[in-house]
């Protein structure tokens, strides 16, 4: 069967055609990208997509969607499109729909890939569990944050909000990361240190604490100024960055009661060879009398160049397939 996978983001959409068999992606073809700001709707968007396809689609839609799946009005995060789930029939001729949270596709994606599509970062190099929980969290504009859990050759997403947990600072410099953090947020979550725009109160912090004069940039700017290695101060933030993450993802395997950790999201990719390199591994470990048992789970990093698309369709396949 062949579904027309789709994947919203603030700034683009993507869609390709995949096929399903038995409840899995059997195959994806080559993602179209659309820039969100160049169509007033999804159904615009789709309507390009079925033309640049020759004029016909399949009549299943698989939709990951960066926004919260509730009700029958869904307004999408840093985009200003909305969807009435009700009326995808109508709207995109889809006889058939799945409509899933992005992060949520993310989770499918982990459930079905092959071992090729992650790579080792930590811990034993051995696959995924095929049993038990996977711990998935993906930094990006948020923390996305869900479990995969594998029982019997099947397995179930499990959507949470674990990215908004109390942020647990591990020495002086994130005392004082804290400390700032709270004149703005009350409460300060993992999600405030551990996404992509993280970065700015990691670098003025390191900033203040070093005596210098800074300029205040976006997170953007940050970013590339520490892949690239222009700021010395930028990457020492980045630096930051991954000792916090490994502790948060650590943490967060250790309340799921993970057999796995997989690292999601293109902020992932990107920092890939710094993950390796930055002490990412000791935070992750460094849970005290637990300590042996988290130096037992595997911790990958996804891969896959489309998992929401993917993940999209994987989600389609369990939903009318299995």
């Amino acid at each position: 069967m062949q579904v027309v996978a789709v994947d919203i983001g603030g700034t683009h959409a993507r869609f390709a055609i995949a096929e399903v068999e038995g409840g899995h992606v059997v195959s994806l073809g080559e993602p179209t990208t659309l820039k969100t700001a160049e169509h007033a709707s999804l159904q615009t968007a789709y309507e390009a997509f079925r033309e640049r396809m020759g004029g016909t689609l399949p009549d299943a839609a698989a939709i990951a969607v960066a926004s919260p799946i509730t009700g029958d009005v869904i307004r999408l995060t840093n985009n200003p499109w909305v969807i009435r789930p009700s009326l995808i029939p109508e709207r995109l001729g889809a006889a058939t729909w799945t409509i899933i949270n992005d992060f949520g596709a993310i989770g499918h994606a982990v459930g079905q890939l092959p071992h090729a599509d992650f790579e080792h970062l930590c811990g034993p190099d051995t696959p995924l569990p095929t049993d038990g929980v996977t711990t998935v969290c993906g930094p990006g504009t948020g923390l996305g944050v869900a479990q995969v859990y594998k029982q019997d050759g099947r397995y179930r997403v499990l959507p949470t909000e674990g990215g908004h947990t109390d942020y647990a600072p591990l020495d002086g410099i994130e005392d004082a990361l804290l400390k700032r953090l709270r004149k703005t947020y009350t409460r300060v979550s993992v999600e405030r240190i551990v996404a992509g725009p993280g970065i700015v109160a990691i670098y003025e912090t390191l900033a203040e604490l070093e005596g210098r004069a800074y300029i205040h940039k976006d997170d953007k700017a940050i970013w590339s100024e520490a892949l690239d290695g222009t700021d010395s101060i930028a990457l020492a933030a980045l630096d930051r960055f991954c000792l916090a993450l490994g502790a948060v993802a650590g943490d967060l395997a250790l309340a799921h009661g993970a057999k796995g950790v997989v690292i999601a999201g293109g902020l992932g990719l990107r920092i890939k060879d710094k993950l390796l390199r930055s002490g990412f591994d000791q935070r992750f470990v460094a849970k005290g009398r637990f300590q042996s048992l988290m130096s037992a789970i595997p911790v990958k990093l996804i891969t896959h160049p489309q998992p929401g698309l993917f993940g999209a369709a994987a989600a389609f396949a369990q939903e009318h397939q299995s």
